[in-house]
């Protein structure tokens, strides 16, 4: 798989409601090309640590303050941040960092930056619940907020991809639309 000569772009991220299977997905596409890799956010909290650095507050302000957070996201409790110099760093190496986007405020943040490559990852609301309980999330309630939050937005960014007219995968509930590029845009 050659993203670069296949996309135009070195970078992609998936933007997806809570439970729908951002880590999935990257494990598949590193499984791929090795190039594919987690970017790791910055964490402030509690909660999984796997997938992030965790860092205190302090440390978060001090990238902040030198401008090196690209988007920043506070959700159940935490707060989440991407920082530019891994983005530049991973690029630098030959490596395809996969930032898995939550929200669409950050993804709108990254828009523009650089040429990202846009993944949709869906779950309906249903699938949604069912996978935060059976993985033992103590903050389903708030998991279920932020789809209700973020859908709505969806469907008025990109009309021409709502989640609706997306097919599900047989046997799993969720969907992706591969490329979301023009005529889905962000403006």
């Amino acid at each position: 798989m050659n993203v670069e000569r296949a996309t135009g772009t070195s970078t992609s991220q998936a933007w997806t409601p809570p439970t729908s299977g951002k880590s999935t997905t990257t494990q598949a596409l590193h499984r791929l090309d090795p190039r594919f890799r987690l970017l790791r956010k910055l964490k402030v909290g509690t909660g999984r640590a796997e997938e992030y650095h965790l860092v205190t507050a302090a440390r978060l302000d001090e990238l902040r303050q030198a401008g090196r957070t690209v988007a920043e996201t506070h959700r159940y409790g935490n707060t989440y941040a991407i920082d530019r110099a891994e983005v530049d760093d991973m690029g630098q190496a030959g490596l395809i960092p996969v930032a898995h986007i939550g929200n669409i405020a950050d993804l709108r943040r990254l828009v523009g930056r650089d040429p990202w490559l846009r993944v949709l990852l869906w779950v309906p609301r249903e699938v949604c619940e069912q996978r935060s309980r059976h993985r033992g999330d103590v903050d389903t309630a708030q998991r279920l907020a932020a789809w209700e939050a973020d859908q709505p937005k969806l469907c008025a960014d990109w009309p021409s991809c709502r989640p609706a007219r997306l097919p599900l995968m047989p046997n799993c509930g969720w969907c992706v639309a591969a490329l979301l590029r023009p005529p889905c845009h962000f403006d």
